[in-house]
This record gives structure tokens, sequence and C-alpha cells, in this order.
């Protein structure tokens, strides 16, 4: 029996009603209401409700035809909704809020943007420009692509006359080939642009072909993806680009890695309450198999891999779990096979031009962060020896933490309730761990030292406030045990993390601003953060074709007293990237040879030697250059095909280099990793 009955709408309606239809404004928050409980027939009958609170309920999706014609404000915020588009039956939305729903992420924000036409705050926060360039720019651009995808592939593949049997077979290709290939902004919003793609696609093809849309796109898409594969043509074995190129100048050498996808979605027991959901101070984790401690395979030999390790399917978790989802019964093992089956390996060198064989792609997209940490554990007979470990951060909220050399995930610890964007490890507590969320908090964990069994205990130390979603964060050298930078959605905070303070969560202590066009500002997106040096900070903002760099000491006050101060960075120079408005192109130093990296939106990497600026930025009359500093060098994308055909356009995420800058790894958006050896 449904929970909500007519007299509790008439109850809960602010003021309180005597009938529905006069109702206006509506507080449902805090009944744990599930979906099935919204009835439609009931709703249908408030027509002229235009406040609904539905916070702090048990709510995973809305109903498709609850009718509220008049909807203005609809708060959703604590819920467990994992899709948005149900919203689309509110037209007239102009206030959202769904803050604290962990399925949900930025890319449900462009969702509901493009949706819904009058949105103008979502989550507090005004999005009308934002969502106009959504609707319009966003929308046109990838129309341009879905049309040329079209003409240049699939309008030859269709006859003069043809079959309803042969317009489905070209439209399945189609939608298939144009959601994998057309390409357009960052990869954390890959799945906006492939459910826009798609909308698109198939409104084209019903205007070209007379085709009637889809009524049920979602269980096409699960058919689709469930179907066996047979023979491809190269247009469609496209889309299954290898995730691996390892690129050496001059030569090139391709190594494609592919992994199964697992269709099974996650289990009940995995999904956490709200109590669950709680930051607990401790997090006490059993071994995922009852094995003792290793020593490495060949300590002094690298790694010839660094694949992922295996995860458990989702029934094989909720059958191992106790309701928290954290402890695991010993004799479960985790380690993954050393071999892997169905791989197909190619490379063909003509002229610097690479040739792939794919092999099928693995669609779950899991982990957005990784860091390192090296600890001493106790190994057999008592001794102790240190090892390499892996924490991998993303999706569901939860770090994974990896023994490499054994390649064994010996446990897990629930850091936050939403997906989590980036983590660090402290240079000086090794079992420090910073994680960073969109529920819009930077934690600090002790994740604890394994003991020969692998048992181990995880606690959180500290909890940093933060005003919009954490993407970049950086410890300062000179006192990384006191201060935290972070580069946010909006703007640039610092934090001070000193653990004697006492304090466990705390505001930030200062936010930076910069120049704009014509005055300081500091609201601004931050999406690329690092230290050049022990005071050279280097950080991307929303102003086009612009890299800072600027004096920590000199911009941060540190005998300030009081919380939430504003400071304006001391700008040392700037550096000249590319124009575009794209945003999510992070960039990276390499301090021991003082290099700036970032790559933009063609697959170029520019890279800055500053060796000959850093001296006169350290003296403490050191004045800001004049002029804005070019790259040193501009790495070209190098020409790749795939079957015979070029990848899609490709977006260069992230660049790194290891200490000693012999090797640049380029991470991209279409599951391309590149490396560069320096010659």
């Amino acid at each position: 029996m449904s929970k909500i009955t007519t007299e509790l709408l008439l109850e809960r309606a602010v003021p309180r009603s005597t009938r529905l239809r006069k109702i206006e404004t509506l507080n449902l928050s805090k009944l744990q209401l599930k979906t099935g409980d919204l009835d439609p027939r009931l709703f249908s009958r408030l027509r002229h409700l235009q406040k609904l609170d539905l916070s702090d309920n048990l709510l995973d999706k809305f109903p498709n035809s609850l009718t509220l014609p008049d909807l203005r404000v609809l708060n959703c915020n604590n819920n467990k909704l994992e899709d948005v588009t149900a919203l689309k039956q509110f037209p007239l939305l102009e206030e959202l809020t769904y803050e604290n729903n962990v399925y949900l992420t930025l890319n449900d924000d462009y969702k509901v943007m493009f949706l819904l036409q009058n949105l103008r705050l979502l989550n507090g926060k005004d999005i009308t420009k934002l969502a106009n360039h959504v609707r319009r720019v966003n929308s046109r651009k990838l129309t341009s692509k879905v049309t040329a995808h079209w003409e240049k592939f699939f309008r030859d593949q269709l006859p003069e006359k043809y079959t309803p049997e042969q317009v489905k077979s070209i439209k399945k290709k189609f939608l298939k080939s144009v959601q994998t290939n057309v390409v357009y902004g960052p990869s954390s919003l890959s799945e906006f642009t492939r459910w826009r793609v798609k909308m698109i696609a198939e409104e084209f093809l019903a205007y070209s072909l007379g085709l009637e849309l889809s009524s049920d796109s979602e269980a096409e898409e699960k058919t689709e993806e469930n179907e066996e594969e047979s023979t491809e043509s190269p247009r469609e074995a496209a889309e299954d680009v290898a995730q691996v190129v390892h690129i050496y100048d001059p030569l090139v050498t391709v190594t494609p890695s592919k992994r199964k996808r697992n269709h099974s979605k996650s289990s009940t027991g995995n999904k956490r309450s709200k109590t669950q959901a709680n930051t607990e101070e401790e997090a006490a984790v059993n071994p995922k198999k009852s094995s003792r401690v290793e020593d490495d395979p060949a300590p002094d030999k690298p790694r010839t891999s660094n694949q992922p390790v295996k995860e458990e399917t989702p029934e094989q978790e909720a059958e191992g779990t106790q309701k928290n989802g954290e402890q695991f019964p010993k004799g479960q093992s985790n380690r993954r096979s050393s071999q892997m089956t169905g791989e197909q390996k190619s490379q063909e060198q003509d002229n610097g031009v690479v040739a792939l064989t794919p092999v099928k792609n693995s669609k779950r997209k899991e982990f957005f962060s990784v860091a390192w940490t090296t600890l001493t554990m106790v190994i057999s007979d008592s001794r102790k020896k240190a090892h390499n470990i892996l924490a991998a951060a993303g999706r569901r909220g939860i770090v994974k933490l990896i023994h490499v050399a054994a390649d064994f995930c010996y446990g897990e610890i629930k850091a936050h309730k939403k997906p989590i964007a980036t983590v660090c490890f402290s240079p000086t507590q090794e079992t420090h761990l910073f994680t960073a969320s969109y529920d819009k908090r930077i934690a600090l964990w002790d994740i604890g030292i394994p003991d020969c069994d692998y048992n181990f205990k995880a606690s959180q130390l500290l909890v940093l406030e933060t005003a919009s979603i954490p993407l970049r964060i950086a410890l300062v050298p000179t006192c990384p045990e006191q201060y935290l930078l972070a580069g946010c959605e909006n703007g640039c905070f610092a934090w001070n993390i000193k653990l004697d303070k006492g304090q466990k969560s705390r505001p930030f202590e200062a936010i930076f601003q910069f120049p704009d066009e014509e005055s300081m500002t500091t609201s601004h997106r931050v999406d690329g953060l690092a230290f050049l040096n022990d005071d050279v900070v280097v950080s991307k903002s929303s102003k086009p074709g612009c890299i800072y760099l600027w004096s920590w000491s000199r911009s941060f006050d540190a005998k300030g007293k009081g919380c939430q101060r504003t400071m304006s960075a001391v700008i040392l120079a700037e550096l000249e990237w590319s124009t575009t408005d794209m945003s999510y192109l992070t960039l990276s130093t390499c301090p021991a040879r003082e290099y700036v990296f970032c790559g933009d939106e063609k697959g170029s990497v520019w890279m800055y030697n500053l060796s000959s600026h850093t001296t006169a930025w350290g003296s403490a009359k050191g004045k800001r250059s004049e002029r804005r500093i070019s790259p040193t060098q501009i790495l070209q994308w190098p020409e790749l095909r795939v079957n015979g055909e070029q990848p899609p356009e490709i977006l260069v995420n992230n660049v790194v280099a290891d200490p000693a800058f012999t090797y640049l790894v380029v991470l991209t958006s279409v599951n391309i990793t590149a490396i560069w050896k320096k010659s």
C-alpha cells in the first residue's frame, strides 16, 4: 500500500489545504518514500502545485507521468536517484536541487540543463549562461559532427530504393558508430555527449529517412550491448580502438589491451543507506582472501604491465560482504588471472603511421584517479619490507587499495557518498590519503598498514568543506602537513590541515582572486593546479588561452586571523596556451626539470621550460613577466589509423612526466594512452 494518501497530501501542504487542486506548496520530505509511492493518479490532481520538496527519501527515479503541469521548484536532495531524464515532464521547472544523490554526476547536470529549457538554478547555482551554451552551442556542434559522420561513412551505403530491413540495419550501425566516434568536450562529459549524439542522430534519421523516433531507447541500447559480436566493418571496428598505445620517439610501438564488460547491475546490497553513507570515523576492513603478504616477485625489475585488478561481479561481492559492504570472508581470492585471453595485438610502421587491430572495449567507467604510496609491511617470519600500494578511486565514492606486486586488491574504504574526483598521498606521512569528492568535501584518511593477513584499519582524520566541487588538490611543498590547495569548480581555495588544531571539520581558510578581463575575481573554474617548485603555483582557470604562475608565499598571509579570507594571487607570469573554451584539460609539472605540461583539444601537448625564469621569480622583489611566455615546444599528435580509418577527434585530458623527464605520458578522450620517450 502506498504511503501517500489524499489525507497526507492535504496535511503536508504549506499551508494546509482542504482540496488537492488548491495546493501550491507541498513538503513530502523525510517520509522514506520510494518510487512506487508516487502514485501518478493521485499526483495528477495537484494541478496547481508549484513547489515540491521530496528531499531525504529513498527515490531511485521519477515515474514518467506525474502530471504536474505548473511545477516550478523541486527539491530532491538526499535520495538515491540514478537518472534525471524523467524530469523533462516538468517543462516549467525553474529551480532544481538534487545534491547528495550518490549516483548522479556532472553528466546528469548537463542533461537537465538541456531538457529543462526554463531552468535557472541548479543545486543553488545560477546556470543560465552555461545552460544556454549547452542547448545552443553544444547542440549545434554535435549536430554538425553527426551530419558529417553520416555523409562520410553511411550515406552511400543506403540504396536509392531501400527496404525497411535495410533501413533498420543502417540505422542500427549508424547509431552505434556515431555514439562511439563523435567526440566533443572533455572526457568527464562523455556520457552526456553520447546521450545527446544518439538523440541528435535519431532526429536526423527521422527527418532524412522518415523514420519514427525510438520510444524505448534504453531498452534498445541494452539489447545492442548484449548481442553477440559478429564480423564488423572497418568503421564499426573503429569504436573498439585499443586502450593503450605506447609511443616512443622516433619509433612507435602499439600495445592494445581490453577488458570484457560486466553487464550485470550492482546489487542493492551495495547501495548505501543514508545512515551508512554518513562518513564513519573508522572503517574496519578484513581481507578479501586468506593469504599472507608475499615478497615482490621481482623487486628490482619493472613490471611489464600495470593492468587493473579484476573486479568481483556484483553478485559475488554481495555474497561476500556484510551490510556495510566492507568486510570480506577469508578464503575468497581476488587475484586476477596472470594471462589475458582473446587479446589481439598488431603493429605496423609506415612513415610514422600507426595501424591498430583493436579488441572490444569495456564501456564501464569506474576509476577517475589513482595515487601511489610505499608502506612498510610485515611479511613472513616477522620481517618487514617496503611494498608499493596503489589507491584507486572514482564513481562509487570508494577507494580500492591494491598491493601491486601481488596483483591483489586487499580492501576498500567507503570514503564519500558521491564520486571521487581526485586523490593524493601525503609526501611525509605514508598512510595519509586525501580524497576530493563531488560531495564538496575533501577528506583526510589514515589507511593504516595491513598485517601479514591483510587485516588493516582505516580512519578518517579530517574533513575540509569546499564551496564547490574540488577538481585538483596539491599540498604546499614547504609545509605539506599544514596547508592544502584545491582548484574547484568555483575558485581556488586553501585550508589549514594541521592535525593538532582539534577541529575535525574545517571551512576553507582562504580563497584566491585572479585577474579577469577587467578586474579581479574569485569566481572561476580552476581545473588545473600544481606546484612548479617550493613556491611557484601553476593554475589554469576559465580564462581562455592562459595559464597562470603565481607565488604561494607572497599570496597567502599565514599570519592573518580568521577563516574564509579573500587574498589576491601575486601573478608572476602567464603562459600562452590554446584559446579553447573547453574545461577539464588539466596540467602538470616536472619540478626537477622546471617544466610545465598541458594538453589541448587537438591532441597536442604544450611544453614550457621555465628554468630561465624561476631564479628571477624567487627573488624578494621578483617582478611579473610582462609578456606571456610561449611554449618551448608543442608535441603534435601522431597520425594513427584504426583498420584504415583515423580515430575521432582527440582531446588530451592529462599529461604526466616522470621525475627525471625521460618519459611523457599522455591520457586522451578516446581511450588511447601515448608515451613519449625523450631522445
